[in-house]
C-alpha cells in the first residue's frame, strides 16, 4: 500500500530540545483547573528519559550491516531490520530489537524521526511501542537518522490477516487485537495532557507481541490535536491511500475524528480479510468500502462478506455489531462518528457475545446463506 504526502516548505531542522512559541489558547490540565497549554516538545523536556542513544556503528553491527535477509519491512520513510544488542551496562546477553533506518534524501526524513522521538517519549500506555533508543549522527559522509524499539516477533496485523503462509487469526484473536488497538488510540486522545491524533492507523501498523498482544508504532505522522475552539489542525495531506479520511484528504483539515475512519476501514479488513484497496479483484470489488455497501449488516447477503479463512468460526451476532461500529466509523459528518471511548466499549461488547458458543443451527444457517449467495452472484 503506498504512502502519499506533500511536503511542507521546510525551515531549519528543529532540535529535540528547541523551545515553542507559547500557546494563545488555554487547556484544561488533569487536575481540572486552567493553564496554558502545553506542547509535545513542552511534555518531552519536562519528562525524564532513559532512552539509550546509540552511535551508528553499535547499529549498524546489530545489524549484521544492515542485512536484506534482517530486514522485517519498508515504509515511506525507511527500513526496519531485526537487530541483537547488549545491554546498556554490558552485562548479559544480547537481546531482539527493531531498528528503523530512515531515508536521508531529504528534511521529511529528519521530521519523521524527530516527531517518532517526542510522541514516544511523553506516552506510556501497554497499547503503543517502546522506543528503546535512537541514533542522530550529522557527519561528514552524511546525515543518519535511526531508532531502536522492542522487538515484536508476531509481525503486524497485515501479516496475519493477508499473508496465505500464516495460519489464520481466529475470530476472537481478531477483536482482542482491535480492542487494544482502540485502548492505544483512545489513550492517544483522551488519556494524556494534550491530544494526539495517530494519522495513520492502519493494520500494518499494528504489531503483535509473542502473546499477539497489540502495539501501535510509526509516530512518524502522529502530530497534536487542536486546542482551545479550533475544530481541525491544517496539515499536509499524508498517509496511506486506502484509510486517510476523506474530508482530510478533500481540506487538510485533521481531526481526531480522522483516526475513527481509518479505524472503521481495518475493521472491515478483519471482518472481510481483505485490503482496503486490491487492484487485483473485478472492478467491483477493489475498493473494500465499496464493496461492503452492497452487502449490509442486517440482511442475510451480509455473511458473504466474511472472511472464507474463518471456515464459520465465528459468532453471526458479533460479526454484525463490528460491521455496524465500522458503519459508524465511516460516517460522512465527523462528527457524528463515536469516540474512541466509545468504540472501546462496543468492542468489548462484541467480545463479550463472541464468548457465548455458536449453535450449530446458527453455523449451517451461515454455511448455506454463503453457498446460496456465492453460487448466484458467480
Amino acid at each position: 500500500m503506498k504512502c502519499f504526502f506533500f511536503k511542507d516548505k521546510c525551515k531549519s531542522a528543529p532540535e529535540l530540545h528547541k523551545k515553542k512559541n507559547p500557546a494563545v489558547t488555554r487547556a484544561v490540565n488533569s487536575t481540572g483547573s486552567l493553564s496554558s497549554p502545553k506542547s509535545v516538545k513542552d511534555l518531552y523536556r519536562e519528562k525524564e528519559h532513559t532512552f539509550r542513544v546509540f552511535n551508528f556503528q553499535e547499529l549498524r553491527d546489530a545489524t549484521q550491516g544492515f542485512d536484506r535477509t534482517l530486514k522485517l519491512g519498508e515504509g515511506g520513510f525507511g527500513s526496519v531490520y531485526k537487530g541483537s544488542i547488549r545491554p546498556s551496562d554490558g552485562q548479559g546477553d544480547p537481546f531482539p530489537v527493531a531498528i528503523k533506518k530512515l531515508n536521508t534524501r531529504g528534511f521529511q526524513g529528519h521530521k519523521e524521526w524527530l516527531a517518532e522521538v517526542q510522541f514516544l517519549g511523553i506516552v506510556n500506555h501497554p497499547n503503543l511501542v517502546k522506543l528503546l533508543g535512537y541514533c542522530s549522527l550529522d557527519g561528514e559522509r552524511g546525515i543518519q537518522r535511526l531508532l531502536v524499539y522492542e522487538f515484536m516477533p508476531n509481525r503486524s496485523l497485515e501479516d496475519h490477516l493477508f499473508n496465505k503462509s500464516l495460519p489464520p487469526l481466529p475470530w476472537k484473536t481478531r477483536l482482542e487485537i482491535m480492542l487494544g488497538a482502540a485502548q492505544g488510540l483512545a489513550y492517544l486522545h483522551e488519556g494524556l495532557e494534550i491530544q494526539v491524533i495517530y494519522r495513520d492507523f492502519k493494520s500494518s501498523n499494528v504489531l503483535l507481541d509473542e502473546d499477539f498482544h497489540p502495539k501501535l508504532s510509526d509516530f512518524g505522522l502522529a502530530r497534536e490535536g487542536p486546542q482551545g475552539d479550533q475544530t481541525h489542525v491544517s496539515t499536509a495531506v499524508v498517509g496511506t491511500q486506502g484509510y486517510a479520511a476523506p474530508e482530510y484528504i478533500e481540506t487538510g483539515h485533521l481531526k481526531v475524528q480522522s483516526d475513527m475512519w481509518s479505524f472503521g476501514v481495518v475493521l472491515y479488513e478483519i471482518l472481510t480479510g481483505r485490503r482496503s484497496l486490491e487492484r487485483n479483484r473485478p472492478t467491483a470489488e477493489q475498493k473494500l468500502l465499496d464493496w461492503v455497501k452492497q452487502y449490509p449488516a442486517d440482511t442475510s447477503r451480509f455473511v458473504v462478506i466474511m472472511d472464507p479463512r474463518l471456515r464459520n468460526q465465528y459468532s453471526p451476532q458479533a460479526a454484525r455489531k463490528i460491521a455496524k461500529l465500522a458503519d459508524s466509523c465511516l460516517k460522512k459528518n465527523p462528527e457524528d462518528r463515536p469516540s474512541m471511548s466509545q468504540i472501546v466499549e462496543a468492542l468489548k461488547q462484541a467480545l463479550q457475545h463472541s464468548e457465548i458458543p455458536n449453535s450449530s443451527q446458527d453455523i449451517a444457517e451461515s454455511s448455506s446463506s454463503r453457498s446460496k449467495l456465492v453460487r448466484k452472484s458467480k
